[in-house]
């Protein structure tokens, strides 16, 4: 006799959960503030003065903070507790040579599986680009829409696993953006140019194209991201140069 089936035909569907956790929405609220500046890196983060400060226990702080480590926004040491992490530019080389290889494969995904919805999805925030460059935007706001157009490229690629990786990086690449200096002539042309190529390529499912394209933009980030990085470290510092972006 055939075994039975794990779930037979007539089975319903299960129904996706949707409750978020105390947790989750420390993580958020912590997350937002680090990202925001209102924890500076090396700043100790204390269970306790946070627990009071978010109304919560201590349970869901230390919750969060594992997962704040995770996304590399915040050190824990044994004994010592947690505090809010500096990125070296050896962590720069790290998390963009991640980055490379992880959005190589989500552009030649979303080459294959993008639908109409996404490339729409995606004209918008290029529309957003465009207006906020035109005005004189900050450099929070072209990180925020900068890294919204690559959300929606890794959701196209239709990878819930890679998607969980680009999530655990995407905190510190923000960090990162913050450094570029977007008053640069340049940069909104750069800017635009880089991801309208993006986006054409993709329409056009052409996955040479797109990984030609990925690189040189994820590339020239870093270059620029590392000039800026450069300018602002304290010369004291004795830092050895960060290497080229493999």
């Amino acid at each position: 006799m055939d075994a039975e089936p794990l779930l037979s035909v007539a089975s319903p569907p299960l129904t996706p959960a949707v409750k978020r956790s105390l947790a989750d929405d420390v993580v958020d609220r912590l997350r937002d503030a680090i990202l925001h500046g209102s924890f500076k890196p090396g700043e100790a983060l204390r269970e306790e003065q946070l627990a009071t400060m978010l109304d919560v226990s201590r349970g869901p702080v230390r919750e969060a903070l594992v997962q704040l480590e995770r996304e590399g926004l915040v050190v824990v040491r044994r004994h010592r507790g947690a505090t809010v992490a500096r990125l070296s530019r050896g962590d720069l080389e790290e998390v963009y040579s991640l980055r490379l290889a992880l959005e190589r494969l989500a552009m030649l995904r979303a080459a294959r599986y993008a639908t109409d919805e996404d490339f729409a999805a995606m004209e918008a925030v290029m529309a957003a680009f465009d207006v906020a460059l035109s005005r004189g935007p900050s450099e929070k706001e072209i990180a925020e829409l900068d890294l919204r157009f690559h959300d929606l490229i890794y959701r196209a690629a239709r990878h819930q696993r890679m998607y969980d990786c680009w999530s655990n990086l995407r905190s510190q690449i923000y960090i990162f953006l913050l450094l570029r200096n977007v008053a640069n002539p340049d940069f909104r042309d750069v800017t635009i140019k880089a991801h309208a190529d993006l986006l054409e390529a993709l329409r056009a499912r052409d996955e040479v194209l797109v990984a030609t394209l990925i690189e040189e933009h994820l590339r020239g980030a870093y270059d620029r991201i590392l000039e800026s990085y450069t300018a602002t470290e304290h010369a004291s510092s004795g830092e050895a140069p960060s290497p080229t972006l493999i």
